[in-house]
């Protein structure tokens, strides 16, 4: 059997079927779309809070910041609703710089991906650590040992294979439900009395000074882009349905929450928290209910430790995918050394599990486990890969003369541009581009190295359909394949399957083929 022939593609005929048909199709997508959005929906924990540090505590200017976060990232789903329906089978912004560059262009966000991987760990379990202190301030002494330990459980957890879909999916639902009952109750809250703080600029400056910083929130929004080639099952058609569905429902649940969150920040006056709590841990104390309390600080600190654990999943697959190994006719791909891609029994490439262990716990110990410290850092590499995106995007509409969403590709390319320059005026930024340089430029060394091998622009691809594969717990002739096994057979086939999917004009209106 193909390794990556849609299975059950077509539903079974008869009245009674098809409802059962239609009934797995929305149970996939939701669990697809809600596992997806871990990271993103994480963001809330601290971007609220980092663009009022950012404003200087003016929390008279923090919902119109907000509110330009959240439309910057509506205009980077937009586009990337086309990048998604020209490369149904997966590889995002890579992919797509990859086609239309060149595939020596692809290291670009490849690069930038594995940095944002290694900070998404560093942060996530660093706010989860907030989150822990939020609830017990004794434990503010322990902050960094306590984010190390939650580094070293994560990478840990790895050994025993990825968590599923559904996994993901419940903790980020349980996260929703839970801070919808903190805004439900902040309702009839009474605003306290708090000094008023005045930004050092002038309110249009102040906020394009500070969205830039609050872009944390945009990490993780393009992941349907690149996740959408776990879902082999589906055809090309349904995969373009899944993933924008997914983008969009994101966009919406992303950005309500964190409009209705900065909000509620702003009528009730909770502004810089004291240093053993966090923004969005004070909102939820107003709730008046201890019990809802507990529950907001347990969800936020499970849902962090998820988006890290899905970035444990995501950057050692990554190297797996890129690492060398041997083809049935005995000659040799990849570019990066043969141990990145050695997994164990559960399929987990461990190598690179410990790398990126490795590489987070320094950065954790570096920043003193401070997520505010590192969100300066955070949103410069993914945006380097929205970048690189933006513009094969801009270039595809151009060559085939369609003018509306060239117009559109372009304001979301400028508009990320000047994110990304505004970001540059901080230190901690260009340390975070120069490692995102770094890492592309040894990885395009890696390729020529080793001879220019073809489709390395569909190693994240690649990577993602190997997770597919694992947790839809593929079998052959009733036993499960080992993890070399299983690895080789759908990596030596997703890359035809992408070209084919992705080679050919597709209408970013519609699912098939363009005129």
């Amino acid at each position: 059997m193909s390794k990556l022939s849609p299975r059950s593609a077509a539903p079974a005929t008869g009245s009674a079927a098809r409802p059962r048909w239609i009934h797995r199709r929305t149970a996939l997508l939701l669990a697809f779309a809600f596992s997806v959005m871990a990271d993103p929906v994480s963001s809330v924990a601290y971007a609220i809070e980092a663009a009022l540090r950012a404003l200087h505590g003016d929390l008279a200017l923090l919902l119109p910041t907000m509110a330009l976060v959240v439309g910057v990232v509506a205009l980077v789903v937009a586009s990337y609703h086309q990048l998604v329906a020209r490369f149904p089978g997966g590889g995002g912004s890579a992919a797509a710089a990859g086609s239309a560059f060149g595939e020596a262009f692809a290291f670009l966000p490849m690069g930038a991906l594995i940095v944002d991987f290694v900070l998404t760990i560093s942060i996530s379990v660093s706010a989860g650590a907030s989150a822990v202190i939020s609830y017990a301030p004794s434990l503010a002494p322990m902050r960094l040992p306590l984010a190390l330990i939650l580094v070293v459980a994560v990478a840990g957890l790895m050994w025993f294979g990825h968590l599923g879909r559904a996994v993901f999916a419940a903790l980020t639902i349980g996260f929703i439900v839970v801070a919808i009952g903190v805004l439900v109750l902040t309702a009839g809250a009474h605003p306290e009395a708090q000094p008023v703080v005045v930004a050092p600029h002038s309110p249009p400056l102040a906020v394009v000074l500070a969205f830039p910083v609050a872009m944390a929130l945009s990490t993780g929004v393009e992941a349907p882009s690149s996740a959408i080639a776990q879902l082999a099952q589906l055809d090309a058609d349904e995969r373009r349905r899944f993933g924008r569905w997914a983008l969009w429902l994101t966009l919406g649940i992303v950005g309500v929450l964190t409009l209705a969150l900065t909000a509620t920040a702003v009528r009730l006056g909770v502004g810089l928290p004291p240093a053993e709590s966090t923004q969005i841990s004070e909102i939820a104390r107003r709730s008046g209910s201890d019990g809802l309390f507990t529950a907001f600080q347990a969800t936020t600190a499970l849902l962090l430790l998820s988006a890290a654990s899905s970035s444990f999943q995501a950057g050692p697959g990554l190297l797996k995918a890129l690492a060398r190994r041997r083809l049935a006719d005995g000659g040799t791909v990849g570019v990066l050394p043969s141990p990145l891609g050695r997994a164990n029994r559960h399929h987990v490439p461990i190598v690179g599990v410990g790398v990126f262990l490795v590489l987070a716990a320094a950065v954790v110990t570096a920043a003193g486990a401070r997520d505010q410290e590192l969100v300066l850092f955070y949103a410069v590499s993914v945006f380097v890969s929205f970048l690189v995106g933006l513009v094969a995007m801009a270039t595809f509409a151009r060559r085939e003369g369609r003018r509306g969403w060239l117009v559109l590709n372009v304001a979301a390319a400028v508009v990320v541009a000047f994110t990304l320059v505004v970001n540059m005026t901080r230190p901690a930024a260009i340390g975070s581009l120069a490692a995102t340089i770094l890492v592309a430029g040894g990885l395009y060394i890696a390729w020529v190295r080793s001879g220019r091998p073809r489709g390395i622009a569909h190693a994240v691809a690649a990577a993602e359909a190997v997770v597919g594969e694992e947790l839809d717990g593929e079998v052959r002739d009733g036993e499960e394949l080992d993890g070399a096994e299983l690895d080789g057979a759908v990596l030596d086939g997703v890359h035809d399957e992408i070209e084919a999917a992705g080679g050919a004009r597709t209408d970013p209106g519609t699912s098939t083929p363009g005129r």
